[in-house]
């Protein structure tokens, strides 16, 4: 499956000192009139779906990725971002750089690696008593491999992709992580894993990827 995507980076005065859910916030208030980029709806309800923008803060800059008709949104509100006010900072937006790609997305015949860049939230209040409830390792391991295929059935649903064959995935390398979510700690996991799909580089996997929980990259392009 082929899907459009737009990359954004921005630089700034100064690296960004920050979380991508504060970039997200900033420009939600900023443009509150286009629902995808911050998926609420008028009524301030949220929007269940595989969100078509999503924001990182990697390397001191900010990146605001567009996917489908999440691209349009990112070109419409380029021109406006002069500057960055995050988390009581004001950046200036010194340099951008956009640009937009055809990517690959699905099932391939060979195991593709991929490396979390951040806390991947792979569990909600249900699925984590389960969770520490399990003896062993390799028995929480076996249940972070269903979840991942899940997370990424559930996007490929929401993106219109019908999934031809199963899923496999093997998580080779995988450590407990604390952190927070609107401020309430969370538990998430870092790590590396293999799976027979496509996944295209900084996308997030699971809970609150707009916030840029979940990023990924494949580890051949690093």
């Amino acid at each position: 499956m082929k899907l459009r995507s737009y990359q954004l980076i921005l630089k700034t005065d100064r690296p960004l000192n920050t979380y991508a859910f504060s970039l997200r916030g900033f420009i939600g208030k900023q443009f509150p009139q286009i629902e995808l980029l911050h998926n609420h709806s008028t009524d301030n309800t949220f929007i269940y779906v595989f969100p078509r923008v999503q924001y990182h803060i990697l390397n001191g800059y900010a990146m605001i990725i567009g996917i489908e008709e999440g691209v349009d949104a990112v070109k419409l509100i380029e021109s406006s971002l002069y500057q960055l006010s995050l988390h009581r900072e004001v950046y200036k937006v010194i340099e951008k750089d956009g640009i937009e790609i055809e990517i690959n997305y699905g099932v391939v015949a060979r195991h593709q690696d991929y490396s979390f860049l951040t806390p991947w939230l792979a569990l909600n209040e249900k699925n984590y008593d389960k969770y520490q409830r399990l003896g062993s390792w390799a028995k929480k391991i076996e249940m972070l491999e269903k979840v991942l295929i899940g997370n990424i059935i559930s996007m490929s649903k929401s993106l219109g992709y019908t999934v031809p064959e199963p899923i496999k995935v093997d998580i080779k390398n995988m450590k407990e992580i604390q952190t927070k979510l609107k401020g309430t700690p969370m538990l998430g996991f870092l790590g590396t894993f293999s799976v027979n799909f496509e996944i295209p580089d900084y996308w997030g996997i699971g809970k609150s990827v707009s916030r840029g929980f979940g990023t990924v990259i494949k580890q051949t392009n690093r």
